[in-house]
């Protein structure tokens, strides 16, 4: 009488139910354009998924998965477990009424009576959801508006359709919701690859979502046998075990998106990025946009990728573990590759070090050099001195080394830039001032924190921290003509106005100097991985004990950036310009090549080319380039020699040394050495010197003894005209005087 009494209910209320759920209940196209997965999706240029980052934290959702794209075992196991009638009966299964009648019809203790048009019905329509689990189960009304709902789901959508949406819907264990996200956290694969029993284990989790392993075994090797598959239940409860515990909190925790396949990761740190300057420009309470497409070239990034990892590997032993890689379309900024990291290999994988800021080395004197053609102080073929040299700095000297230690005397600014030499870039410095090549650098989009003066004259071999991004972005401004303009990062970002930052005859120079394979083959040989098939320009540059390693470079459409280090900041052993960051941007520019080729600049107006000799067999004889009205013929190191000994100067010690005493040292071993330069071919006595007005002395080299205090130095030329003068300060107790000998 009970069961006979609710079919009458059913009866009566079934029009009214029909009615309400009819308005309920979306179209199918509606449910699958409305989901929304908890990660923002970041495409490349052309759709491929190459980073995903979370940001809904209320469930864990993934894309949306097509029927097509579901396992077949998935498909059999979910129908022979929830509903084996699915494809026969019309959203209701009055068979499985019948036979849960006797049971008391529709208990929640049994699935036997729901199909899955009626799951997909509760999970529809917010009415008929399952209230919480303090409650028992849904209500007689919501039973019935059930049946209703799937009855007029069978009306409007096919059977591929509701199944396709449970999948998508259906919540599983903790807070995944769908196939797509349990697939990828607990087998860490898409739903077209679960085999039989990974397809089981996920059914299973259907009917009781956070059971104990055990149970979830059982009831997972009950649907293999349905299968007909019983082989499969060997050592099933210990891979539940396993699976689900990526489920539990330290996993979720530690999870930030769903990501199982390497091609949805490619640019993890690019897509994080986007992810967090997107956020940023949306108004208050904005929804984020589902997917954000970048700037990139997957197959470009998948390049750059192996090609870091290869090589670090092959570094093994060497303490290199990390590294990053930009590469930027030159006439429109777009970054098409944005290496983060080295992944696996690094101990910090998360940190993004195309943003991540390092000394620069030497990848900051292409700029100098370009700043000195510009001001007219050097031309390609001007004579610099690469000798040792003490600068004087607040409280101490400035004494630059080249990388070898070893010098070359008398170089072109050619040769120095080309070899990377560092006595020439700071006589250069000198001339520039630290002040305004500072000024010059910020233009070009470095993020220099300090001053000019904060740096002082080691700016020119990259004492500032940059980003490799910036740095890069800064070479093709070079590579533009001296034009700066940001990269772009993301499509559809307005392409902003390019800037004259350069004249483009100083950057055709400077090209011209970094492309020239003969020039810089005093340090880096004629063959080396700076050298490539096709015209490219190319510096390499290294921090202070090797910490960190560039190199940058451009071709025709391209401008390439690579560093190598490693998070820590630790240094590298035995890494140079030439093996670590180099052979990577060798590779990347093959790889953007090898379909295309690149060819020299076209010189522009400012610029002519001269045929050059230097006397004394200096460097070899060549056409040489020159800002418009600064060519020269001839260089020759005996005219400046001469000019040099026509003009003596104090050599040692700089001006504004501070000295301090040591009053328990003999007076004999702090004498202080005052030498003179540019007295070549004349008489050492033709020049005196005096301190603080006294004369002190004759010749190229006088010997004084400290006395604490301030003093002036001055040395005269033979007419006894003051030529030089510097200031010295001495410091300390002043020295003892010999004591006397004991009277008798």
């Amino acid at each position: 009488m009970k069961a006979r009494g609710r079919r009458l209910a059913i009866l009566a209320l079934w029009p009214l139910l029909w009615s309400a759920h009819a308005a309920a209940l979306p179209a199918f196209t509606q449910v699958r354009d409305e989901w929304r997965s908890a990660d923002v999706v970041v495409l490349d240029r052309h759709g491929d998924v190459v980073g995903r980052v979370r940001d809904d934290f209320r469930a864990r959702r993934g894309d949306w998965v097509t029927l097509a794209q579901t396992s077949p075992a998935l498909r059999t196991a979910i129908v022979l477990s929830e509903d084996r009638r699915f494809y026969a009966h019309s959203g209701v299964d009055w068979q499985g009424v019948a036979a849960a009648a006797g049971a008391n019809l529709w208990n929640t203790r049994t699935r036997g009576a729901s199909t899955l048009t009626m799951q997909l019905a509760g999970l529809l329509d917010d009415d008929l959801r399952r209230p919480g689990a303090a409650a028992q189960g849904r209500s007689f009304t919501q039973k019935v508006g059930q049946a209703a709902g799937a009855a007029l789901l069978e009306r409007s959508w096919s059977k591929d359709q509701i199944l396709e949406a449970y999948l998508n819907l259906v919540p599983f264990r903790g807070e995944l919701v769908g196939l797509s996200a349990l697939s990828q956290v607990l087998f860490g694969k898409y739903p077209e690859g679960l085999d039989a029993r990974e397809s089981a284990l996920a059914v299973a989790l259907v009917r009781a979502p956070n059971a104990p392993a055990a149970q979830v075994a059982r009831r997972a090797c009950g649907i293999l046998r349905e299968m007909r598959l019983p082989r499969q239940c060997e050592g099933l409860e210990g891979f539940a075990q396993l699976a689900l515990l990526r489920t539990g909190p330290v996993a979720q925790r530690n999870a930030t998106a769903l990501a199982p396949a390497m091609t949805q990761q490619l640019a993890p740190h690019l897509a994080r990025r986007l992810v967090s300057d997107t956020r940023a420009q949306l108004a208050p309470g904005a929804p984020m946009p589902a997917r954000i497409t970048s700037t990139l070239d997957a197959r470009l990034q998948r390049a750059a990728v192996a090609s870091l990892d290869r090589h670090l590997r092959e570094l093994a032993g060497r303490h290199v573990e990390d590294g990053a890689v930009v590469v930027i379309d030159n006439a429109s900024g777009d970054v098409l590759a944005y290496v983060g990291s080295s992944g696996a290999l690094s101990s910090a994988a998360q940190v993004d070090h195309a943003a991540a800021l390092r000394q620069a080395g030497s990848t900051l004197k292409p700029f100098l050099y370009a700043q000195a053609l510009e001001e007219r102080r050097l031309t390609a073929a001007s004579l610099l001195d690469d000798r040792p040299v003490n600068l004087p700095v607040g409280g101490g000297l400035y004494v630059p080394q080249n990388y070898d230690h070893r010098y070359a005397g008398w170089v072109s600014t050619r040769a120095a830039l080309a070899a990377s030499l560092n006595v020439p870039a700071v006589r250069t410095l000198v001339m520039v001032t630290p002040h305004r090549f500072h000024k010059r650098l910020v233009a070009l989009g470095l993020p220099l924190a300090e001053a000019g003066d904060y740096y002082g004259y080691s700016l020119a071999l990259g004492s500032a921290d940059v980003s490799l991004l910036a740095l890069t972005n800064a070479y093709r401004a070079l590579a533009s003509g001296g034009r700066h303009a940001p990269p772009r990062l993301r499509e559809g970002a307005p392409v902003a106005a390019p800037v004259a930052v350069m004249q483009p005859a100083a950057s055709y120079v400077i090209g011209d100097i970094l492309a020239d394979r003969h020039a810089r083959a005093r340090t880096f040989g004629l063959d080396s991985p700076l050298t490539t098939r096709f015209w490219t320009a190319v510096k390499t540059g290294t921090s202070k004990d090797m910490r960190d390693n560039w190199c940058i470079g451009w071709s025709q459409r391209y401008t390439v950036g690579v560093w190598v280090g490693n998070a820590s900041g630790a240094a590298m052993r035995d890494v140079s310009g030439v093996s670590g960051a180099a052979p990577v941007w060798h590779e990347v520019m093959e790889a953007l090549h090898r379909e295309q080729g690149s060819r020299a600049p076209e010189m522009p107006a400012g610029v002519q080319r001269a045929a050059l000799q230097f006397d004394d067999g200096l460097e070899p004889a060549r056409e040489e380039v020159f800002l418009a009205g600064t060519a020269i013929a001839r260089v020759s190191v005996g005219k400046l020699a001469a000019a040099a000994s026509t003009a003596p100067a104090i050599a040692n010690p700089a001006n504004g040394t501070v000295f301090a005493l040591d009053p328990d040292m003999p007076p004999v071993s702090q004498r202080v050495w005052f030498q003179a330069e540019g007295i070549a071919g004349q008489s050492a006595r033709a020049v005196s010197w005096r301190m603080d007005g006294k004369p002190l002395g004759r010749g190229a080299e006088v010997a004084w003894l400290p006395w604490p205090g301030r003093h002036q130095v001055e040395l005269l030329d033979a007419a006894g005209k003051v030529v030089d003068r510097i200031g010295i300060e001495v410091r300390g107790a002043s020295v003892r005087a010999p004591s006397a000998p004991a009277r008798r």
